[in-house]
């Protein structure tokens, strides 16, 4: 099949054929049929498949035939979860629909909101955006989405996996409810494939590839190595391979820092990029390993996102990614369009169950190496794939029923003989023994019957009740007569009159 069996125009064709494309990729041969459709569209591609163009391509087509955006109006809005990748997308959108009478815009954080603001002006037909910039700009009234044909969200679960569900819902109550939704990604986890499913009405879904896995032109392995001999093993390595465009994957925004600095120090050049980078500081240091000045380029996972590099040869995992999903979105780096790659990663003791919820998410061993004069004083065991789960026998410390009632599924289960011969000595246990009373004694018998304000016990308990009151300053009062006589209301009289 070639792009001319898809349904696309001359002028997008030329586009492509000056690209030097002839032949769709898989998922593009899938996609832009069911987009020029009109259809939702959920699809799962791995990075560098051709993705990108799998929804380009047909918005391109499907805008040219429509009326043009007016003032301050999107017709296409593409939102992405970086500002790397939007600059991608935009590159893209540029390129294919150079020959095109469309005009597209990327809008995203971290630069000056005024030449955006003055792009909006005339109206846009194809967008492409972060969240948090396309909803300042709509605060602004910078934008309006009266006209908003199509949707596309790229990189879906990485929006969902960064918190970016909120915005992205406060977007879609904006958006007209007749429109076109397409959602593109490398990988699909079950959770964010049921939340993104009611984002999209009846989609089409394709899948080229099985969920989660790794290209086979990507050879992967593994060096075991002390955590704290790592950033020398990584020195060694580059040196003794003389490797060159070097993609290294940092857990850490300062621990990328450190890292390049630790590489500068040994003489090879490297930069970092990460988010706490000036979108100009990131864009230079891009630039800088495109175009082979930096050797190495040391990045956190978001800002690796939306990085394309052609013929990438070698990408490192300095450290082992939190999430196994990662781990397909790193290594996807090289390896493109069936060129080959190398994917490396330095895996320290720490890390050995991160390396077996990895295997198991790809269903495959990664070939384990020793780095010579690096040999780690650990060993990792083998994953076990498909290894049943072990049934949780652990009864209840806290039950005081031995009864059916908190497991009823269990009741009518034959008792092991071990289990039957621990039940028999368990119950024919003797009884606790019970501690016998002491007697305590005349002298503690006597103070439990005296009444406590006529002896000396009475006094210090009275004592031990005042303790934390205030000091009592004023003098005594005088007893009052009335107190120990029994009081006679016609006294005063009858003393009057006794005196007479």
């Amino acid at each position: 099949m070639s792009f001319e069996n898809l349904g696309l125009s001359a002028a997008i064709l030329k586009a492509v054929a000056k690209q030097g494309y002839d032949t769709p990729s898989p998922i593009q041969a899938q996609a832009i049929p069911a987009v020029l459709q009109q259809k939702d569209v959920m699809a799962a591609a791995q990075t560098g498949t051709g993705k990108t163009a799998g929804f380009t391509l047909p918005i391109l087509e499907l805008l040219t035939h429509g009326k043009p955006a007016k003032r301050s109006q999107v017709r296409a809005l593409v939102l992405t979860p970086t500002r790397e990748l939007a600059a991608q997308v935009q590159d893209s959108v540029a390129t294919y629909g150079s020959q095109l009478p469309l005009k597209s815009a990327v809008v995203f954080g971290g630069v000056s909101i005024q030449p955006q603001l003055a792009a909006l002006k005339t109206g846009i037909d194809i967008l492409v955006a972060t969240p948090g910039r396309l909803l300042d700009l709509y605060q602004q009234r910078a934008i309006s989405f009266d006209a908003l044909e199509i949707l596309v969200l790229d990189e879906a679960d990485r929006m969902l996996d960064m918190g970016f569900i909120r915005d992205i819902k406060k977007i879609l109550a904006l958006l007209p409810e007749k429109r076109q939704n397409l959602m593109f990604s490398a990988t699909f986890s079950t959770e964010i494939r049921e939340l993104a499913k009611g984002l999209v009405n009846n989609p089409v879904e394709i899948s080229v590839t099985p969920r989660n896995s790794t290209a086979n032109s990507v050879d992967q392995s593994i060096y075991t190595i002390d955590k704290t001999r790592k950033s020398a093993g990584l020195i060694e390595l580059i040196k003794r391979n003389n490797w060159h465009q070097v993609l290294v994957f940092s857990r850490t925004k300062h621990g990328a820092n450190r890292l390049a600095k630790n590489l500068d120090a040994a003489g090879i050049s490297a930069v970092a990029i990460h988010g706490n980078k000036s979108q100009t500081a990131r864009t230079n240091a891009l630039a800088s390993f495109k175009q082979g000045k930096s050797q190495v380029m040391v990045a956190t996972d978001i800002a690796a996102r939306g990085i394309d590099i052609d013929q990438l040869p070698f990408v490192v995992n300095f450290d082992l990614p939190q999430v196994p999903e990662d781990y397909v979105h790193r290594i996807g780096r090289t390896g493109r369009a069936g060129a080959t790659g190398q994917a490396v990663s330095l895996v320290s003791e720490e890390e050995s169950k991160l390396l077996r919820e990895i295997e198991k998410l790809i269903q495959r061993k990664i070939t384990r190496n020793t780095l010579s004069g690096f040999e780690a004083s650990f060993s990792l065991a083998d994953t076990q794939f498909n290894a049943p789960s072990k049934p949780n026998s652990r009864a209840n410390p806290r039950s005081k029923s031995r009864g059916n009632s908190g497991n009823n599924n269990q009741a009518s289960k034959p008792r092991s003989k071990q289990q039957t011969q621990a039940g028999e000595k368990t119950n024919d246990r003797p009884p606790r023994r019970k501690k016998e009373l002491v007697d305590l004694g005349p002298k503690f018998a006597n103070r439990a019957q005296t009444n406590k304000d006529s002896t000396k016990d009475g006094v210090q308990s009275d004592k031990a009740q005042n303790r934390h009151k205030k000091p009592n300053t004023k003098k005594p009062a005088a007893p009052s007569q009335a107190k120990s006589e029994k009081f006679d209301p016609y006294a005063k009289a009858k003393q009057k009159f006794s005196n007479k």
